[in-house]
């Protein structure tokens, strides 16, 4: 969309202003720090010009407790290799448990078989303080690793506290995920403890996970304790697997003290999982320190997240949602928790509990209110979301039809918070801007700390041009390592392979004249479904064991509207034909080994798959011809095996709405 024809679909008020967390911090750098700025761009361009300076005065507003002092904020502002508040030791849960009170509650929870409920800031500590003597007891210390198989409830929450105060460091899946998709992921970690569901329920229909517990234990061999919840059965006995005990078990000791452990700043607190093209899942590792500011800084200034307000994003435990919303503690928000589908028993199920909770920020997809839109729900009709301050949107594009629906359907004064990241950094590279207008299928802002632009072919800077997101500096939550990788190899890879010093996102990006952004989908190869990043690896691991199907090639098309299509093609062995029984094996295959998401939308035969001299795919350059970019400009004919190969799919092209 031109940035001269986009309309205005709200501005804040100067209340709305002047209230604003953004504001208090402006203030407290003119009062105390003597630097002024009057404007949004100001304060961006000082954050990544200076960002040591910015990165320590930040250490200092939010009062970060440091067990022991820093010696300087950052060694150096290379790419990769810059280390942060040398010295320094701190906790990260500790500084959400300075956040107790009794005014309000710590979890609001809910989900698809049960009806709301709250925690308390007290229950909360007596169950962290209790699983942490117990994980202690079991040997787990500072630098081990714990892991769950956990959907989004308060369980999980208590677990990543408990591991997060003695210094262990957390990974979570979601119980939706086959086994070999966990094992995956956790295998490269060696985790120590598991947490676990006997199974779950989504959509009103039961999922037991027995099974897929049993196995996951016995493709664990690092494992020397496991947890059970009893979540889908209450009879399920922690007896019928090995090593294992009672959820109820690690809650035995009600008058245990909670402590926190103090750990290196760059100390690793969870591994997230992103895939790329090729390999395994990379395990990419942050640090306390650097997602503790991080988090701090974005929920404050960019989302305006205020002490007691109820704080909501839909997600699972395998999204880096999950962790952002566990982030909303750490400035005395009450995250509200949701296990089950945002579809059942239809899409009102999350705005209803937006009415009961009275809920202040209701986080979400962009397919989810592109859905809404397109089923004509009327949130703001039919129920009361006056305490609905903002909406927040990530994992896709949002097109400029759905910020006009939700200014039309939901609130006409709501702030619209989309916003775009990544499991890379947990976190936004861009988002909201509580002082300035939101514009239809615009992106209001650069974050704070945050050095990104867009650049041309030959690496240039442009505005007012689609080009490729790089960010110039370093900020702390960009990973400390990625596990088990030699060499910084698949790190620098996945980062620093085209721009070297610079990282390089992997997103189309357009920055407007007046500073807000359009993100145009992913520009290489990943596939980004459903606001979940899914390695090409993964559909391909699964499709290689079907019998019938000699090779594949898989790709995700953002096209307008908020639409998006997955094809699958496929090479079909001799003497077999793409039937409908082999479909159905195919998706089967997917859908058991990894999630509903890995299903194709289509199945399609070809001849021949796209190769490089070297025997990749070409599935980059496939992406830009089916949407529509013209052959010569989308490959390399001369570096490919088989040019003609690509007939087919300038054929296909013709056929897409895009």
């Amino acid at each position: 969309m031109n940035n001269n024809t986009s309309k205005k679909l709200w501005e804040p008020s100067e209340s709305f202003k002047t209230s604003s967390n953004l504001t208090r911090f402006n203030e407290w750098l003119l009062n105390i720090k003597s630097l002024k700025f009057d404007s949004y761009a100001d304060l961006w361009h000082w954050s990544v010009a200076d960002p040591g300076q910015f990165w320590e005065f930040l250490s200092e507003y939010f009062e970060i407790n440091f067990h022991e002092p820093y010696e300087e904020v950052m060694g150096t502002e290379q790419m990769p290799g810059t280390t942060w508040f040398k010295g320094s030791t701190l906790n990260y849960a500790e500084h959400i448990f300075r956040n107790q009170t009794d005014e309000h509650p710590a979890l609001i929870f809910r989900s698809e078989a049960t009806e709301t409920s709250e925690v308390s800031w007290e229950m909360l500590k007596t169950q962290v303080a209790s699983l942490q003597n117990w994980l202690v007891d079991q040997g787990v210390k500072k630098g081990d690793t714990v892991v769950a198989y956990l959907p989004n409830i308060p369980e999980a929450t208590v677990a990543f506290l408990a591991t997060c105060s003695i210094g262990a460091i957390w990974s979570s899946c979601s119980p939706d995920f086959g086994v070999k998709s966990v094992v995956d992921r956790f295998l490269q970690i060696q985790p120590k403890v598991l947490f676990t569901v006997d199974g779950y329920q989504y959509g009103g229909k039961s999922f037991d996970r027995t099974k897929e517990v049993s196995e996951l234990i016995s493709e664990l061999p690092s494992l020397e304790r496991t947890v059970l919840l009893p979540y889908l059965h209450k009879s399920c006995e922690p007896e019928r697997f090995e090593k294992t005990v009672s959820w109820q078990e690690t809650q035995g000791n009600s008058e245990a003290q909670l402590t926190f452990e103090a750990v290196p700043f760059e100390h690793p607190i969870w591994v997230l999982y992103s895939s790329g093209t090729t390999g395994m899942p990379k395990a990419i590792t942050h640090s306390q320190g650097g997602v503790l500011l991080e988090h701090l800084k974005y929920l404050s200034f960019q989302n305006d997240v205020k002490r007691g307000e109820r704080f909501f994003w839909f997600s699972t435990t395998g999204w880096m949602m999950w962790n952002f919303l566990q982030a909303s503690m750490l400035v005395g928000a009450v995250p509200v928790l949701y296990d089950g589908s945002p579809g059942f028993p239809d899409l009102n199920v999350l705005w209803g509990l937006a009415e009961e909770t009275k809920m202040h920020h209701f986080g979400t997809s962009a397919p989810y209110l592109v859905a809404c839109m397109k089923r004509e729900i009327s949130p703001g009709k039919d129920f009361n979301v006056s305490e609905l301050r903002s909406i927040g949107s990530t994992g896709a594009p949002l097109p400029p039809e759905a910020f006009v629906y939700v200014y039309e359907e939901i609130k006409k004064d709501l702030w619209l918070c989309s916003m775009s990241g990544g499991t890379d950094v947990c976190t936004a590279f861009v988002g909201s801007n509580p002082w300035e207008p939101v514009f239809e299928g615009e992106i209001q802002c650069r974050a704070l700390g945050c050095a990104l632009y867009a650049f041309d072919e030959q690496g240039a800077e442009v505005t007012e041009e689609v080009g490729e997101m790089v960010i110039t500096k370093p900020m702390p939550s960009m990973p400390v390592f990625f596990w088990n990788d030699e060499g910084n190899q698949r790190y620098l890879s996945s980062y620093f392979e085209d721009y070297p010093g610079l990282w390089r996102h992997g997103d189309w990006v357009r920055i407007t004249e007046r500073g807000s952004l359009v993100i145009y989908g992913r520009s290489d190869a990943t596939l980004n479904r459903q606001g979940v990043r899914i390695g090409t690896s993964e559909i391909y691991s699964a499709v290689n064991k079907v019998k019938a199907v000699a090779d594949s090639l898989v790709v995700n098309l953002e096209l307008s509207g908020g639409r998006h299509y997955m094809p699958l093609f496929v090479v079909v062995e001799q003497g077999f034909s793409l039937d409908e029984d082999l479909k159905s094996e195919v998706k089967k295959r997917l859908k058991s080994e990894y999630s509903p998401r890995h299903v194709p939308d289509e199945i399609i035969e070809v001849k021949v798959i796209p190769l490089t001299i070297s025997g990749k795919k070409l599935e980059a350059p496939v992406k830009k011809i089916l949407l529509g970019m013209d052959v010569s400009k989308a490959a390399n004919k001369g570096a490919m095996r088989n040019p003609d190969s690509l007939n087919f799919f300038i054929e296909f092209a013709k056929t897409i709405q895009r």
